[in-house]
């Protein structure tokens, strides 16, 4: 017998310890569509877009838009698009039904009907969390990729088209021929100038379609830049499980986060925005600071315990965390090499900051995958660890865990672990890293070599580095011969030495 569930109907069952929508969900209209509804999305700038609700702002509804698959819809669409966001901490849980998402609609099911909404006068912001790869570019130099499939399908297909870039530019080439304001495209991915990227992009595809509605674009747009922070594991059937003990009906769509959330937002939108500063987010002239210290010092930390935790056998970063060695690797990492590669705000207390990482990376509660965090490294590396790399070769400074994770990584694409079990490696760049580790085996200077020259992730700067390669080198051998843990152990041995 199928389980209750969450929606409109049994909202007003739950329990008085879970927070629900006090306000009549008919009186939304909807002013924001968010490509790419995935679980990120719905426990931060949805969670925001509630509390703005909440406060009396009742035009602010998100429609939602899967650009590949129908599960967040599947999951949604029975629940009345109502679903839980469970903040998990060790000292408990807290749980809020979240009201404002008001549809969700399946971009290959009908790309018509998301262009059509896209088009509707209402409709002032769209706002995208569709990853590092969905922009469609080449992580290396920012430049749209012409060559991606999806974008070469979207020119050809105007009607239909797959990318988020397509969505967009036919959206408001319908918008100019009705005579229509465009919108405000609001990044809310995990990329430097994720704004700029996106106007560069948008345009550069705008181009290629019609050069006067590209410059109908650059005036009728706004692309600010944003820094997103909040860690969202993925939900298991057991969080699903332990959520139906406390609500009393089944929440298939529910979302688990940390306490722990941060939006710094560059103020400059077109046509108006929520109040979502009311609900905790910050407003800014310039956001780069900010997105620099959260890329360099969180992502960056975040993506050294995955890789090297993964490879070392630990399922989650609490676990990872829980290794003494693998905890004071962290404090070093982010007290030295990533600390010297940012400048913190005026007011900014960066010892504090460093001490919240390491707690939030110890939430026993929050258990993050270190697998789910390795996730399309290619497309993420360049952000977290490349810049502070080059800091550091620039200025003199320390390469010594920057490299040590550059390795980790090298050996994680491999797709073996340090047990010889084999690795399910999800990067859009995979068959070609495999390809490099395969031919290189048990060769780490030529290996080392081989993937700095490897112009996708790396640029065509890293590679005539003789310290860096060096450096890596000295690490894939150490990793190759001890494994990653006794590596670790053994380093910070002689760091404290």
């Amino acid at each position: 017998m199928n389980p209750t569930l969450l929606n409109n109907h049994t909202l007003a069952q739950l329990p008085a310890t879970v927070t629900t929508p006090s306000y009549g969900r008919r009186e939304l209209s909807a002013g924001i569509i968010h490509l790419g509804i995935g679980a990120f999305h719905r426990a931060h700038q949805a969670w925001y877009t509630e509390q703005v609700i909440e406060a009396g702002a009742r035009d602010w509804g998100i429609i939602g838009a899967s650009l590949r698959s129908p599960t967040v819809r599947d999951q949604l669409a029975p629940q009345d698009c109502l679903y839980s966001v469970v903040e998990k901490s060790n000292a408990g849980e807290k749980v809020r039904v979240i009201g404002c998402v008001q549809d969700v609609l399946v971009a290959p099911e009908s790309p018509a009907t998301l262009l059509e909404a896209m088009a509707q006068e209402d409709i002032r912001i769209v706002s995208l969390t569709i990853t590092e790869k969905g922009y469609c570019h080449d992580p290396a130099s920012g430049a749209l990729n012409l060559q991606h499939p999806d974008i070469r399908h979207d020119l050809d297909n105007p009607q239909a088209p797959k990318s988020a870039l397509g969505f967009i530019v036919y959206a408001l080439q319908e918008r100019r021929k009705r005579d229509l304001p465009g919108f405000t495209l609001l990044s809310c991915d995990n990329l430097p100038n994720n704004g700029k990227l996106l106007e560069r992009v948008l345009f550069e595809f705008a181009e290629q379609v019609d050069a006067e509605l590209a410059g109908w674009i650059r005036e009728n747009t706004r692309c600010p830049c944003t820094m997103i922070d909040r860690i969202v594991p993925a939900t298991t059937d057991a969080d699903r499980d332990a959520l139906q003990a406390i609500l009393g009906v089944r929440d298939n769509a529910a979302v688990m986060a940390e306490p722990f959330s941060q939006w710094v937002i560059e103020d400059n939108f077109l046509r108006g925005r929520p109040e979502w500063d009311s609900a905790g987010a910050t407003f800014v002239e310039d956001v780069e600071a900010y997105e620099l210290l959260k890329l360099r010092l969180l992502n960056g930390c975040h993506s050294l315990l995955a890789y090297s935790g993964y490879l070392a056998g630990f399922e989650t970063i609490a676990d990872v965390m829980a290794e003494p060695a693998f905890a004071a690797m962290a404090n070093q990492f982010l007290a030295s090499e990533a600390s010297a590669a940012v400048e913190a705000p005026h007011g900014f207390d960066l010892q504090t900051y460093r001490q919240q990482l390491l707690e939030r990376f110890s939430n026993r509660a929050l258990r993050h995958r270190t697998w789910q965090i390795a996730m399309d490294g290619s497309q993420k590396i360049p952000q977290r660890w490349l810049g502070t790399l080059r800091h550091q070769l620039e200025s003199g400074g320390s390469i010594e865990l920057l490299t040590f994770a550059l390795a980790c990584w090298i050996r994680y694409v491999s797709a073996v672990d340090d047990a010889g079990n084999p690795i399910e490696v999800s990067d859009p760049l995979a068959r070609e890293m495999k390809a490099i580790c395969d031919a290189h085996r048990d060769k780490p200077k030529e290996l080392a070599g081989a993937f700095l020259q490897f112009a996708a992730v790396f640029g065509s700067d890293l590679q005539h580095s003789q310290r860096l390669q060096q450096a890596l080198t000295t690490w894939l051998t150490s990793i190759g011969k001890h494994g990653v843990l006794s590596t670790v152990r053994m380093q910070m041995e002689k760091s404290v030495a």
